[in-house]
């Protein structure tokens, strides 16, 4: 069977293209330029897989009008030996793969009830995973019954677009719809997706719309149409981290916004063909106009709308990561849904960490209402993630090993799963992986999983796993609400209580100080006189408003009414 397949270029003040493929033995194939701005051409294709390239007569400045080969901006799938795009051709039409979806009716959390795992698929699935049999993907779907186990509900994936060599941590793209090849086919991430849903494990992408690598097609087609000529003002000359999106510029003459519509067909794509059900969108605080003190705002509502638009009835996250933090993007109405607290991790890992007892700045984060912020129960907390050092890392540099150091990053997993918000997990984080970031993000870093077998990482997973239970049990830990009502500066000894309004209550009592406090006294306990010990396993006994319980250094005590 043989079939008309279309292949097409926009390129609005492009002079001209041609098409290069298999098909034609690489030869050039002119094109017709439409007044959409649109170059097309028409090819004669069996069924079968085949791949291609344009050449386009460049309208970057640098390049003078010179003819430069370029992958399809739109392509969704990269052949790593012709770096080419693929074009999959079945029944006579264009297709990405032939994966048919076995678990989409089934019912996942809200986005309150989260527990995020986040990961790049490559460090997480170990290193033996082998990048040249693109089996990384495959990897992670054999990991997934470990992070069920664990209590997990949603995963973050690192980016997963196509970018410049084989292991890179993702955050400079070159191919926006394309699936990084080293990471496994299109198909491969269906399934992932797919088994994920299976379990109930909801799957997030990291989302990069700020910048793209310098090999990105759109830099040689015509650099000033789609990007800003001139850097950012940044507040640092480290927050740039390649060429960025210009979303103020305006093509009268079609119509457009470009880019906004370019990465609106993005954001549409991966949530229709991969069933994505949220996105991290990296450094909001740049997708600005050319005055970073200015937010973008429009687009920024625009393209959280898109993203719930197409995800249609299903739970959707729009997660911001805006630092420094901007209450005003997580509101009631947008357009976030949620946003990285990087206060929580900065001020819990302090007191963590240090000698230090600082209530006013535990309370803040334990209660972002407290910092302005309009919605809480969707703030990302985390101890950790894959910008950031890890406890058990930041704990041995300065001097803190062994025992001691688990018993901190037990306390820390307490607040983490109690506060209000929605606790995420860099991988390894449960069972005290520490190994520091690596110096460079095309260094790989995978997770040791043999670390599991020594008891006290082992003891930390299961630590880990009774606070996620009561976290997904426990309906009072996804509300607002929290009341800090004893604080000890002397015993650095700090109480909260979490409820909801049907009389669901949790209370943690935690002792950030290096010693034992024998039958500490905790007064104004919540009125209630049947407690159970839910890290111990026994039910206790308040009266009169108070509680008397003993505090080891540096534990955590959660009780929960019966």
């Amino acid at each position: 069977m043989v079939s008309s397949i279309e292949f097409s270029l926009f390129a609005p003040y492009n002079k001209d293209a041609t098409l290069m493929g298999s098909f034609n033995n690489w030869q050039e194939t002119s094109m017709t330029k439409g007044e959409d701005g649109y170059f097309r051409t028409f090819v004669e294709l069996e069924d079968g897989i085949y791949q291609y390239k344009f050449r386009v007569q460049s309208n970057n400045s640098s390049l003078s009008e010179e003819w430069v080969e370029i992958v399809d901006p739109y392509a969704t799938e990269i052949d790593p030996q012709t770096c080419g795009a693929v074009a999959r051709v079945k029944e006579g039409k264009r297709i990405l793969d032939t994966y048919v979806w076995q678990h989409d009716d089934k019912p996942l959390p809200d986005n309150h009830e989260l527990i995020i795992y986040e990961l790049h698929v490559a460090d997480f699935s170990g290193s033996d995973a082998d990048s040249e049999k693109r089996e990384v993907l495959k990897r992670v779907i054999d990991k997934l019954d470990y992070l069920k186990d664990l209590g997990i509900n949603a995963i973050e994936l690192m980016p997963l677009n196509e970018h410049p060599a084989n292991y890179n941590w993702g955050y400079l793209v070159s191919d926006f719809f394309a699936l990084e090849c080293s990471y496994g086919f299109p198909e491969d991430l269906k399934r992932l997706v797919d088994e994920s849903h299976a379990r109930g494990i909801r799957v997030i992408l990291d989302g990069i719309y700020n910048h793209s690598a310098e090999e990105c097609p759109l830099l040689k087609i015509d650099r000033n149409y789609w990007y800003y000529s001139t850097k950012k003002e940044h507040k640092k000359e480290t927050d740039y981290w390649g060429p960025e999106f210009n979303y103020e510029f305006y093509d009268e003459k079609l119509d457009i916004r470009p880019t906004w519509k370019f990465i609106g067909d993005v954001v549409r794509f991966w949530i229709q063909e991969y069933h994505i059900d949220g996105i991290r969108f990296d450094a909001v605080s740049q997708l600005a106009s050319l005055d970073i003190k200015k937010p973008n705002f429009d687009f920024i509502n625009w393209i959280t709308q898109e993203a719930k638009k197409a995800a249609g009835n299903k739970p959707f996250y729009n997660i911001g990561e805006c630092i420094p933090e901007k209450p005003t993007i997580v509101t009631p109405n947008g357009p976030m849904d949620g946003a990285w607290h990087e206060s929580f991790r900065m001020f819990i890992t302090e007191n963590i960490c240090n000698d230090v007892f600082d209530s006013d700045k535990l309370q803040e984060v334990l209660d972002p209402k407290k910092q302005n912020y309009a919605t809480t129960n969707k703030l990302v907390n985390y101890l950790a993630n894959h910008d950031r050092e890890r406890l058990l890392g930041k704990l041995v540099n300065v001097g803190i090993l062994d025992a001691n150091a688990f018993k901190r990053a037990k306390l820390a997993a307490v607040l983490l799963m109690t506060a209000v918000g929605v606790p995420m997990i860099w991988m390894g984080e449960e069972f005290g992986e520490s190994q520091r970031k690596t110096k460079s993000t095309d260094q790989p870093s995978p997770i040791r999983w043999n670390l599991l077998e020594n008891q006290l990482n082992h003891d930390l997973f299961e630590y880990y796993k009774k606070l996620i239970t009561l976290r997904t049990q426990n309906p009072a830990l996804y509300s607002e609400n929290i009341s800090l009502f004893h604080t000890d500066p002397e015993n650095k000894v700090l109480a909260y209580s979490r409820w909801n309004e049907e009389g669901a209550r949790v209370v943690v009592v935690a002792n950030f100080s290096d010693r034992d406090l024998a039958q500490y006294k905790v007064n104004q306990f919540p009125e209630h006189s049947n407690w159970y010990d839910w890290l111990e396993g026994n039910h206790v006994e308040a009266k009169d408003n108070q509680l008397i319980v003993d505090l080891g250094e540096h534990e955590a005590k959660v009780f929960v009414s019966k």
